[in-house]
């Protein structure tokens, strides 16, 4: 994005502070196409303007629940080429955790309260927009529940971390595949392999691929 401002779409249901954002990216450089307070509104400015990326808090009118989520699931869907920055003061990994599961490329995850500079999240929002993600810690130990440990990442041959890599980067099964010059099939028994040493046994919501992503950027500090 160096030859050209940032364009930005914010959705933030209070006033003041969706103001005063627009005024502090505006300052920094990004180019705020459209500010908004529903989900609904968001949807529409991003088929209307096509923006690198939009900002989205987590709890929206009308329920102040998970609809600022649902409409980034449905962003992803129909733009995946458009960044997404969930940016709230509460900490929801599961809610973290349905947004991961179509990708981690162009993601990003932060909490209101721990960003201290504008600049951070400027930062953050080029790095999200260039198919970065960028991770709070806390949502990270949120997902993982089980906490990190380190030297994981050591473990995988050389073909698994390539895979790992690729799925950190959204790649499905079929597209890793693709870009390896392997079966499908090999492709999924790397990954296998790869929830073993990273001991992410099946669960109830088979979960597996979001942890080991997870991991990967926490080990090798691709997040945030």
């Amino acid at each position: 994005m160096t030859e050209r401002s940032l364009r930005v779409v914010l959705a933030e249901d209070s006033v003041v502070l969706r103001d005063g954002m627009s005024e502090l990216l505006s300052a920094r450089g990004c180019v705020v196409v459209a500010a908004v307070g529903t989900a609904e509104d968001l949807l529409a400015a991003v088929a209307e303007h096509g923006p690198d990326v939009a900002v989205v808090d987590i709890r929206m009118p009308p329920s102040h629940t998970d609809e600022g989520i649902r409409a980034a699931l449905e962003l992803r869907k129909r733009w995946p080429e458009v960044g997404i920055l969930v940016f709230s003061q509460h900490v929801e990994a599961i809610l973290a955790e349905r947004l991961l599961s179509a990708g981690a490329a162009g993601v990003g995850y932060l909490l209101k309260e721990r960003v201290a500079r504008t600049a951070e999240l400027v930062d953050a929002l080029h790095r999200v927009a260039t198919g970065g993600t960028v991770l709070d810690p806390e949502i990270v130990t949120g997902l993982l529940r089980d906490g990190t440990r380190r030297n994981r990442i050591d473990s995988l041959t050389p073909r698994e971390r390539e895979v790992l890599d690729l799925m950190a980067q959204g790649h499905s099964n079929r597209s890793i595949a693709q870009r390896l010059v392997v079966t499908e099939r090999a492709v999924e028994k790397h990954a296998a392999a790869i929830f073993m040493k990273f001991d992410l046994p099946p669960t109830e919501t088979d979960n597996r691929r979001v942890k080991a992503v997870l991991t990967y950027l926490t080990e090798t500090g691709s997040g945030a």
